[in-house]
């Protein structure tokens, strides 16, 4: 094969140093290792933390809502949604209005390990703010609302 043909590896350094999809896909990688790691010992995933948080309303919600506000397809929230009703933190049901639509809510068991995570939650999310230059946490969130 000519090597001619292919990409240059200054392009390489330059997408490396530059591909924002690439640095946001680390610094979430490494967020998500974070939390997990905080989480652990509550028996939650930093994923399984933030779908149980999106189920903490007033009102249970159906499918659509959560997985807009978690950017995850419907398939994907429903797999997703499956180990956490296996171990009765959640109760999936259908909707009474319309039969084909499914409500989720915590079960009293989900509510208290969420009221378990939250703390650490804070306390992790306190110690990776305050790593961060002045205004940089709330100039990050608002660059991130703008890209989703």
């Amino acid at each position: 094969m000519n090597e001619d043909a292919g990409v240059p590896f200054a392009t390489t350094l330059h997408v490396r140093d530059h591909c924002l999809c690439l640095h946001v896909q680390r610094a979430a990688r490494t967020l998500a290792r974070r939390f997990d790691e905080a989480l652990r010992p509550v028996g939650l995933t930093n994923g399984q933390f933030s779908l149980l948080m999106a189920l903490n309303r007033p009102a249970p919600p159906s499918l659509r809502p959560v997985a807009d506000l978690l950017a995850m397809d419907r398939t994907t929230l429903t797999a997703a949604l499956k180990p956490l009703e296996r171990r009765s933190l959640i109760r999936v049901a259908a909707d009474p209005a319309d039969r084909r639509s499914k409500l989720l809510s915590l079960t009293p068991e989900g509510r208290a390990l969420l009221a378990a995570a939250v703390p650490i939650w804070q306390s992790t999310h306190a110690a990776i703010e305050a790593a961060l230059p002045g205004d940089a946490p709330e100039t990050l969130r608002a660059a991130l609302r703008e890209l989703a």
